[in-house]
């Protein structure tokens, strides 16, 4: 009878120990015995965890980037209708816009949704400066909408901002969220952005 609740408790500790040790081994401890004894159990000891992987870095945050993922090349004709001197570039026909410096392609190009144009809304064309800039949760007094890291650069409260890229914005560059926050944070005031 002794012999036989023994082996019970053994068997119990056996099993519990192998579930200590899937839970253990599920978090990266690893596992040795400390003795022979089934009483003594499993130790566990601390093992430097395997080193996770390292994040690639989003390409539009790449140093030297000139690409951002899912964007467009820029021809010829686009790169030269923007002057070496802007900061940021908007092609209005493209839908497409892109940071640089000294005229060499630092962001994108990237998809961007503008006004109508020939519309009250249209996106005006020209050189403008970086006036200044709003934080993730601003709303247009205007129009009561979100316009979520704006970058202000022309008369009008004409911005660069997250917004939709399927529906045209009421004058203002729409971006990806993401990408109005990059603007936001590299074009510092007086930057010249060139829409045309």
């Amino acid at each position: 009878m002794r012999r036989a609740t023994a082996r019970r408790r053994a068997t119990t500790l056996s099993v519990a120990a192998l579930a200590s040790a899937a839970v253990l081994a599920y978090a990266g401890i690893a596992l040795t015995h400390s003795d022979a004894s089934p009483r003594a159990g499993l130790r566990a000891s601390v093992s430097a965890p395997a080193p996770a992987p390292k994040p690639k870095p989003h390409a539009a945050h790449a140093a030297g980037s000139a690409k951002s993922a899912g964007t467009s090349t820029l021809t010829a004709a686009e790169r030269r209708s923007c002057p070496r001197a802007a900061a940021a570039c908007v092609d209005l026909a493209a839908h497409l816009t892109w940071l640089q410096s000294g005229g060499q392609v630092t962001f994108g190009p990237v998809r961007m949704e503008p006004g109508p144009p020939g519309s009250a809304h249209a996106t005006p064309r020209g050189t403008f400066h970086v006036a200044w800039k709003a934080g993730p949760g601003y709303i247009s007094n205007e129009y009561n909408e979100a316009m979520p890291w704006a970058t202000f650069f022309a008369t009008g409260g004409i911005a660069f901002h997250g917004g939709s890229l399927t529906k045209p914005s009421h004058g203002c560059v729409h971006l990806t969220v993401a990408n109005a926050h990059y603007y936001h944070d590299h074009l510092p005031i007086a930057a010249e952005v060139v829409v045309f």
